[in-house]
């Protein structure tokens, strides 16, 4: 589905265009130092990545079990209604194709309705370190005595309080409103933290934690899953990906020795570098990338523009390539 993301490519170059803005020229926005020295270095990088796009990016279900709904796939494959509260029925971390009983499907999904619930949310209050002897100690339970539920509500809302007020990490989509959230019943049913008599305090990490639960309405997303048959066989399904992720086709033949050189040289673990302005072997190396806003454009403005899709990829000769471009002011900057 479309996406507002630039390419992680695209995002370090627009970092270094965004320190090139005091240097705009009349029209490529670098302009020359005024001692006649370079103003920016462009740094090219070359990383091999795999022999075939559906090595990376296909996920096949009768080899391989993944942390998706089963349920949920089985119904969008077979056209049977089903949905999801909350939670996205292909998480997005995964590649979003799949093969299933010979055909190859992409995966994604849409959000149909919403819902009003209520749900706990725990959070924990330091109450100071716990003594040896625990004397002066409220009464209280230690966290591995709890059910597995509740050690895992009493770790991540632990991870919650030891940063409030802090500057400190936390991690964000464990940790919802500043503690945990009680999103399946029967960690709910099971919870000892949750009951009307359960502990006022738990014991982790050698201190006492003052337990605060709350019963707060949450809007959730309903989401209906969806597969679309895209391929039948391992050939069309390299031609759906190479189209919907690989950007520029380049032939080595074609190239000059120079151009070939710097390919050679971006492949290599220092990259390829050259100062502005750029030599004419990679300007040319430029345009076959399509990265013209470097040679003829305001990089300033041009060089992090966001594209859909972001084509990080490209094919060079029969093997494909992830790229990356990173520019710099002369000083570092």
């Amino acid at each position: 589905m479309p996406s507002n993301r630039c390419s992680r490519r695209r995002a370090l170059a627009a970092v270094g265009a965004a320190g090139l803005s005091a240097l705009a020229g009349c029209s490529t926005g670098l302009g020359s130092g005024g001692n006649g020295e370079p103003t920016a270095t462009i740094d090219f990088h070359l990383y091999d990545r795999t022999a075939t796009l559906r090595d990376r990016y296909v996920r096949d279900l009768n080899e391989t079990r993944v942390p998706w709904d089963e349920d949920a796939l089985a119904a969008a494959v077979n056209g049977s209604e089903f949905t999801t509260q909350y939670v996205e029925p292909f998480p997005r971390s995964e590649p979003q194709w799949a093969k299933y009983e010979g055909r190859y499907y992409r995966l994604d999904e849409v959000v149909v309705g919403e819902e009003t619930v209520t749900r706990p949310v725990l959070r924990l209050y330091d109450e100071g370190r716990l003594g040896e002897d625990e004397s002066g100690a409220p009464e209280h339970v230690d966290k591995a005595a709890l059910p597995q539920s509740d050690e895992r509500a009493v770790q991540i809302a632990y991870m919650a309080a030891r940063a409030r007020g802090d500057v400190g990490g936390v991690p964000w989509g464990l940790v919802q409103r500043g503690g945990y959230v009680y999103r399946d019943e029967s960690a709910v049913e099971s919870s000892e933290l949750l009951a009307d008599d359960g502990p006022a305090y738990v014991a982790h990490r050698d201190r006492i934690w003052r337990v605060e639960v709350e019963r707060e309405t949450f809007h959730e997303a309903v989401y209906r899953p969806v597969a679309e048959p895209v391929a039948e066989t391992e050939a069309e399904m390299e031609t759906v990906l190479r189209g919907r992720l690989v950007g520029a086709r380049i032939d080595p033949t074609s190239l000059s020795s120079a151009e070939r050189d710097v390919f050679r040289r971006a492949q290599s673990g220092d990259g390829y570098s050259a100062e502005h302005p750029f030599p004419d072997a990679f300007v040319s190396v430029l345009k076959r990338l399509d990265e013209r806003a470097y040679v003829d454009g305001n990089v300033t403005k041009d060089a992090g523009a966001d594209e859909y899709p972001p084509h990080d990829l490209i094919r060079y000769g029969d093997e494909y390539f992830e790229y990356r471009l990173r520019l710099t002011e002369a000083d570092g900057r």
